[in-house]
């Protein structure tokens, strides 16, 4: 079963979306901040994608894509931003620093779950 790494300050956001995930068979792992995302990933999980918001305290989105990038584990590994943020200079730059994927909050499960298969087939 694939994990999702999903992180998200609101954790009504993270209930929410590991509900889900668990749903659609995923194994869910999740963090409140970006650099709580980046030990547990420094700490040998190799999830089959994260899904993170832009809008956290400590280390924004942008930083956490920027720093999981040069993670030899993470390289690869899609990465899908959801946030309430629309504008096409965020997603550019969500894209610049590695993004593989941008969903608009609020997204219908439906959504979600169709982003993820097309973006990482295997999980």
């Amino acid at each position: 079963m694939a994990t999702i790494l999903v992180l998200d300050d609101s954790s009504t956001m993270v209930m929410s979306l590991a509900r889900i995930l668990k749903k659609a068979g995923y194994e869910v792992e999740t963090a409140t901040r970006g650099q709580e995302g980046l030990n547990k990933l420094g700490a040998g999980l190799k999830p089959a994608a994260i899904i993170t918001d832009l809008n956290m305290p400590e280390m924004d989105g942008i930083s956490f894509i920027k720093a999981a990038r040069k993670l030899p584990s993470c390289r690869f590994t899609p990465i899908i931003v959801l946030t309430t943020e629309s504008g096409l200079s965020k997603s550019g730059e969500a894209r610049a620093a590695g993004a593989t994927g941008w969903l608009t909050k609020p997204t219908e499960p439906d959504t979600l779950i169709a982003t993820l298969k097309q973006l990482a087939p295997a999980a």
